[in-house]
């Protein structure tokens, strides 16, 4: 069975969409790759920050949902979202930070690794994890993080989870990934290389409480399939296995299929392709607002109802 590469996206919801963008954009230096909405409540931002080109494992997306409650981290949720920085960066990061009067969670060692923690404006738990990339993603040129420095893609996710094993067994058995080492109750699995969203780490929590999904937590975690044959291979492998699993969905950018994992989260298998390039070019994405073909006619309606966005142009390296 063909293994999967690792994490094409993982998606969030936020508050205040333009914080989201401050944040995600200014003070951690992503490129909005895609100002688009949300295809199922179209009334409803969907933000995709990510590396210059919006590489597949380089990706984190947003649903914003302005006056919302917070949520609450716990089992059965992706409880944390890494980037990878060179490991020589970590000191940058924390100055960075501290300069911009953010809290963080003093580096500690993880795996061999160094980690530092910290919430975005809603809550999200952050990790920034020295870890230099075999193939790393291009940083985004026109912010002000210096490129030796930029984040180059995510590292992988946390899963909070009170019956890990079944967890475990899905994630090895029938989406290709390997265990790599324990510390504790935190398990890690390692998809093959070191590619961007190579990592997922199990935490067993067997009596914690329950995550709950509002602002400030993860929605779903996607990982990747090459092409759409490869996608209808893993979603007749999963019906095959008992899960109950949606039919493919054309997210303009990429297909998408989503299925509940043992302990809960929401899981999608997304193609790589057509990338986010498909309908603006690659220079100016995330400029303007994006709409699929299905939507363009609600196009004055839908830029009336989502709130005012301020985005500073992006640009790609020549």
């Amino acid at each position: 069975m063909t293994a999967v590469p690792g994490i094409h996206h993982v998606t969030a919801i936020a508050g205040d969409p333009q914080a989201n963008v401050d944040f995600y954009g200014g003070v951690l230096g992503l490129r909005l790759v895609k100002r688009t909405v949300n295809f199922d409540d179209p009334t409803t931002y969907h933000l995709y920050f990510g590396d210059r080109d919006g590489r597949p494992g380089t990706i984190l997306t947003f649903f914003p949902w302005p006056g919302a409650p917070r949520g609450l981290r716990g089992a059965g949720q992706a409880t944390a979202t890494a980037f990878a920085v060179p490991a020589r960066s970590l000191a940058y990061w924390a100055d960075r930070l501290a300069e911009g009067g953010l809290e963080f969670e003093r580096p500690e060692a993880r795996f061999g690794e160094q980690v530092l923690a910290l919430d975005d404006p809603d809550g999200l738990r952050l990790e920034l994890i020295g870890r230099d990339l075999a193939t790393p993603a291009g940083p985004r040129d026109g912010g002000d993080v210096p490129v030796e420095h930029a984040i180059r893609g995510l590292a992988g996710v946390t899963l909070t989870e009170r019956g890990a094993a079944a967890t475990e067994a899905l994630l090895t058995s029938l989406l290709g990934f390997r265990r790599a080492a324990c510390e504790g109750t935190r398990t890690r699995l390692e998809a093959d290389g070191r590619e961007p969203g190579a990592v997922v780490d199990l935490v067993a929590s067997a009596d914690g409480p329950a995550g709950r999904i509002a602002v400030g937590t993860v929605h779903h975690v996607a990982f990747r399939a090459r092409d759409d044959a490869e996608q209808l291979t893993w979603r007749a492998d999963l019906l095959a296995a008992g899960f109950a699993v949606s039919p493919v969905k054309d997210r303009n950018y990429f297909r998408s299929i989503y299925f509940r994992e043992p302990g809960g989260v929401l899981f999608e298998v997304a193609t790589d392709g057509p990338g986010f390039a498909a309908d603006e070019a690659p220079a100016t994405l995330g400029n303007t607002l994006a709409l699929p073909p299905w939507l363009e006619p609600r196009r004055r309606e839908l830029e009336a109802a989502l709130p005012p966005l301020s985005v500073r142009p992006g640009r790609c390296a020549a």
